[in-house]
């Protein structure tokens, strides 16, 4: 298969529905997403639509990580931290475009699955780890942006806290299998301005602020 061709038609298809940030397009025409799909589904690697992973989990639509990237604004200097590394897909897309990418994944086999991809392909600027990701990852905060790829009831309190002055985080809220995306960011008297955007639906955020296993 052409997965250059591909990548092209689908970058066309994300511009034509409104995302218009350059660096993400750019970026995610660069990342070869088939190499990030589990075995067997790479003809379906630039399908917009969620793709099965192990763990029960599932790698994001490309057209949902273009708009949660697009909504941070990043930039080259960004300190990054992602919550919910997944196939290690969109921390490939955002460590394209900044300094540096903190990702955090509470599933042992997948941390193990996206870090054998991103060293397979050379990212150097990605950190994978083992936690909860709705504690973050207070190491080497503050970040400069934050996108969770999970659902929670709520934004975590220590994501707020390690977001740094003029920092961006986008998370899906709302219920455990609806949510709706929203923008938080802090201001630089320190208190927090919000925004909500599109429906999502997320694999629910597990973890000590967020559901616990099992949640309805």
């Amino acid at each position: 298969m052409d997965f250059a061709k591909l990548r092209a038609e689908m970058v066309n298809d994300l511009s034509n529905r409104g995302i218009r940030d350059t660096a993400v397009l750019q970026a995610m025409n660069t990342v070869p997403r088939e190499q990030f799909v589990q075995e067997g589904y790479e003809e379906f690697a630039y399908y917009n639509g969620a793709l099965p992973l192990p763990a029960k989990q599932t790698i994001s639509q490309p057209y949902v990580v273009a708009l949660m990237l697009s909504a941070l604004k990043l930039q080259p200097q960004f300190n990054v931290l992602e919550i919910g590394t997944g196939s290690g897909y969109a921390a490939a897309v955002v460590a394209q475009m900044v300094r540096q990418v903190h990702t955090v994944e509470r599933q042992e086999a997948l941390v193990d699955y996206a870090k054998v991809r991103l060293q397979q392909l050379g990212y150097a600027n990605i950190g994978v780890h083992l936690g909860d990701g709705t504690l973050g990852w207070p190491e080497a905060a503050p970040y400069d942006a934050i996108v969770v790829a999970a659902g929670g009831p709520t934004v975590p309190v220590s994501l707020r806290e390690q977001l740094g002055v003029n920092g961006r985080l986008i998370m899906p809220v709302g219920s455990y299998k609806k949510q709706k995306l929203q923008l938080v960011w802090r201001k630089k008297n320190g208190r927090f301005g919000q925004k909500t955007l599109t429906p999502v639906r997320f694999v629910p955020l597990i973890g000590s602020e967020g559901w616990e296993n099992g949640d309805q």
